[in-house]
Order: structure tokens, then sequence, then C-alpha cells
């Protein structure tokens, strides 16, 4: 590492950066399709919450192929590999809405995922790794915030591009059903052009990196010099089994939130869809990207499992809130929920890859593979609103994973180091 100068380090890192960008606003996007193709495919909200396990099933599948691909090849050709599987499944979005499949949709999804997979099993550790690690956290957490800032702007300019001709129930009911048809095909069509586009804009940034000369930072091995352990000898260090759980619930905790808010603020106060929709943006999009700044400022003063701790025990009082509020208190609570929420994810990664010397890369294969609680939990979510007729009821599924997330912070963060001892 120091035979490389700042610049190259300071220029990986704006790449890297980017790519926290990229996945974001791809993730953010989800929200909007969720109850587009809800009302398309006439899906309650259990079927409609497979857009989630469609893409979060892809993290638990492909992040230990991932790790062995950075492992083997290096982060650039991880990043590269990546890029190319999140523009194909972009492209595969203009098949999914010529043959009017939901099971089409979910494929392209799940492909998307794959290349986010890969990205983050990457991005996170590489840039945390780029720099002093004393200041790893708060420097995953910077590249983080521009995750928040695609979290504000994707709902926004897809509720506007994709909830165009969105008929309402009573222009439905009075058509036929060949037109019923064509209006619903003619909805579900609209996801084309900006999948499209995000396809291309994917392919461009994929042969930037191709031509881009990125160091191939070494973790340190001062803890661990077996480096021919697999991915099982990671999980010996306790904090980082501990941060696979955190992150589990966690990410289900984060896509419950996100994805059914259009749904939940449609119910809870009362109004629209693409003024939900710019709620989830302007409200709870830009709280989370505040959050990971104000955040980022905090760990100066606060160390990162306290501060993870505070915010997890102020979403858990805010989630009860969310359960039996109504109108603009609803929706303040859950905004406050995203703005505690935005140091949780980069928080807990840096946490449980903490020290782990040659076993980094296959314990950022595990804490993305714990992205898995993404596809498990909003099921349940969803289950509980559809059981009960009341989505607000459903909030109990963030609280409970929230107060994991403060244990992990109180308790679980503090390392144990691997020893010949513990074998």
């Amino acid at each position: 590492m120091a035979a490389l100068t700042n610049k190259q380090y300071r220029f990986a890192f704006i790449m890297v950066t980017s790519l926290f960008f990229l996945w974001g606003f791809a993730h953010n996007l989800d929200p909007i399709l969720i109850p587009h193709l809800k009302k398309s495919f006439t899906l309650n909200n259990l079927q409609s919450s497979l857009v989630d396990s469609a893409v979060f099933i892809a993290y638990f599948i492909m992040a230990i192929p991932a790790g062995f691909v950075m492992k083997k090849y290096g982060y650039k050709a991880g990043v590269i590999l990546g890029l190319l599987l999140f523009a194909a499944g972009s492209f595969l979005f203009i098949p999914a809405a010529n043959t009017q499949q939901y099971v089409f949709f979910l494929g392209a999804l799940f492909i998307i995922a794959c290349g986010l997979t890969i990205l983050e099993t990457a991005a996170n550790p590489y840039a945390s790794l780029l720099g002093d690690p004393e200041t790893a956290t708060q420097r995953l957490n910077f590249s983080q915030s521009f995750n928040g800032l695609a979290a504000t702007l994707a709902p926004i300019i897809g509720a506007r591009i994709i909830l165009t001709k969105d008929y309402s129930e009573a222009e439905l009911s009075g058509m036929t059903d060949a037109a019923r048809k064509l209006a619903l095909a003619s909805e579900a069509s609209t996801v084309k052009m900006p999948y499209l586009i995000l396809g291309l804009l994917i392919l461009v940034v994929a042969v930037i990196f191709w031509f881009t000369h990125l160091p191939e930072v070494k973790e340190g091995d001062g803890h661990d010099v077996q480096a021919g352990k697999g991915i099982l000898h990671a999980l010996r260090h306790k904090h980082l089994s501990w941060g696979v759980t955190a992150q589990f619930f966690y990410v289900g905790a984060q896509v419950c939130v996100f994805s059914f808010f259009i749904l939940y603020a449609t119910k809870a106060a009362a109004i629209d869809k693409v003024e939900a929709a710019d709620y989830l943006g302007w409200g709870c999009g830009m709280a989370f990207m505040v959050g990971r700044f104000v955040g980022t400022f905090l760990m100066k003063y606060i160390t990162p499992p306290r501060l993870l701790a505070i915010y997890a025990l102020a979403n858990m009082a805010l989630s009860a809130v969310a359960m039996f509020a109504s109108g603009t208190i609803a929706l303040v609570a859950v905004i406050g929920i995203a703005f505690f929420m935005s140091i949780m994810f980069p928080t807990i990664f840096s946490l449980g890859i903490k020290e782990l010397g040659t076993d980094t890369q296959y314990g950022s294969s595990l804490i993305i593979m714990s992205i898995v609680g993404g596809a498990i939990l909003p099921p349940v979510f969803a289950w509980i609103a559809d059981s009960t007729g009341n989505i607000q009821l459903a909030y109990i599924v963030p609280l409970i994973c929230f107060a994991v997330i403060l244990y992990f912070g109180m308790v679980g963060y503090k390392v144990q180091l691997y020893t010949k001892a513990k074998i």
C-alpha cells in the first residue's frame, strides 16, 4: 500500500463511491415497482413482496461466489462482473414487460441483484480499506451517504416515469375485460425506458472501470496468518457472527420500511401513490442521506457501536409510534426511522469485519449473505398486513429487528480475536 500515491487512493475511492449511488438507485426503484406490479398483476401484499424476495435471495446465493471472485481475481474484476450483471438484468425488463409475466420481472430483478451482490461484496470492504484503518467506519459511512442520495432521487424520479399511467380503480372497473387488460399492460410497460437507460449507464461505468487503474489493497494478517482457511473459519470470530445476525435483521427492517412505505402511507395518511412517493423520496430518502452525513460527523465524538445502539433504541420507539399513529404523525415517525437507520448498514458491516485479517473477504461475503433478511422478513411483514387487514401492525417486525441491532451495538460488536487455542 505504501508504494501507491494519495492521488491513486483518492481516485479509487471516488470511483468506488459512485457504485454506492448506482446500486442505491436500483434498490430504491423497488418501492415504486411493488405498488406498480401489485396493481398491474392484481397481487396481494404477500405476492407483491416477492419483488424483495427475488432481489435479496440473490445476496444469499451469490455472496460466497462473489467472495471467491474477489479472493482470486481482485476487487476490480469483481466490480466489472457485478456491473455487467447489473446491466444485463436491467435490459431484461424490456422482454419482461413485453411478455407481461410477473415471474419474468422477478427473474430480471434477480439478475440485477446478482450483480449488486458482487458490487457490494467488493465495494464495502474496498472503501473501508482505502485509507487509515482508524477512520474506516467513517469512510464507509461517507460512501454509503451517496446510497442515501439515491434513496432520495430514485422514488421521486421513478414515480414520475413508472406511475405515469396509474388508472384508478373506478376507471378500470368501467372497462371491458379486454380494455382492462390493455390498460394494465400499458401501465406495466412504463418500466421499459427507465431500465433501458439505467442499463446503458451501467455499461458506460463498466467500461470506465475496465480502463481505470485501481490499486489492489491487501488486508493485514496480524491476527490470523493461516490464509488457507475457508469461509467457516471466519465465523470463529464471534463479533463477525453477531455482525452477520445484526445485518440480517437490519436489512429486513430497512426493506420492510422502504418497500412498503407507499402502501403504508396511502393507508395511514390517506394520500395518493405519487404523493406518497414524494414523501418516500424527500422524506425518507432525504432523512436517510442526511442521517449518514450527521452520523459520520457524530462518530468523531461518539464511538460507532454506541451511536449504533442509540439509533437502534430510537427506532424501536418510532416503530411503536408507526404501529398506532395516523396522518402526519405516522409519516413523520417512519421518516424518523429512515434517519436513524442511516448509519446501521455500514456501521454493522465495518464493526463486523474489524480485525479479521485474512478472513476479511470471507467475512465480507458472510455479511453480504445476511442481506437475505431482505428476502425473508418483508413477506412476514406482508403476511401480518394481509392477515390483520392493517399494514401498520406489521411494524412489529422492524421493532424486533432494531432490538437485535441494539444488542449488537451494546455487546455483540466486541472483537474476540481468533487464536489457535480456540480451535
